[in-house]
């Protein structure tokens, strides 16, 4: 059975391997393949509000991290960040750990999740996302130069996760591109 829990000091060196691979492959993750383990260790384990490892049986399937995504009036939005071992992949456990991540976000008293970069090429994750409730929200062209496929896109995921606020106003409706002159120009008053 596969459990998640916190992680520690001593699990970052069994987790280090994995990592060291993930940002290596330079297919997923905007992290400098040539990061000390200390500057990995700072960022994937000391830097976030929470990181947990996925394990069964003693051995290491995957990691992940939570944290906040902004700040005072943002700080409702959490980021989080999975790393699944080569060995462990195709087998659920980014979906397990993304479940768990969304309790713990509640938990924690986040009321939504943003991925702000999803390599678009990383169609198992996409798919994964979609599947779990994330909207793409967003695409950033040619944001991540890819080890094989040069510059790819990045997409912006979002999920709400919290109750859906009975006094929310409707969204503002999108203006567009011709129309924008017309309300920015338009006259105080008027």
């Amino acid at each position: 059975m596969i459990t998640i829990r916190a992680m520690k000091d001593s699990d970052f060196e069994r987790f280090w391997p994995v990592f060291q691979a993930v940002v290596a492959a330079r297919e997923t993750y905007a992290f400098d393949p040539e990061l000390t383990r200390e500057q990995a260790r700072e960022l994937w384990l000391r830097l976030p509000l929470h990181t947990l490892v996925a394990e069964e049986d003693g051995v290491l399937l995957g990691s992940y991290f939570l944290k906040p995504n902004a700040a005072g009036p943002g700080g409702h939005v959490c980021n989080c960040g999975y790393m699944v071992a080569e060995a462990a992949r195709g087998k659920g456990v980014a979906r397990l750990m993304c479940e768990h991540s969304q309790r713990l976000a509640l938990d924690s008293g986040f009321l939504a999740m943003q991925f702000n970069s999803v390599v678009a090429s990383n169609e198992v994750a996409v798919a994964l996302w979609r599947k779990l409730g994330y909207e793409q929200v967003g695409r950033l062209p040619r944001a991540y130069r890819h080890a094989r496929l040069g510059l790819v896109d990045c997409l912006v995921m979002y999920k709400w996760l919290g109750p859906e606020p009975a006094d929310m106003p409707e969204p503002a409706p999108l203006i567009g591109r011709k129309n924008i002159e017309a309300v920015v120009s338009r006259r105080r008053g008027a």
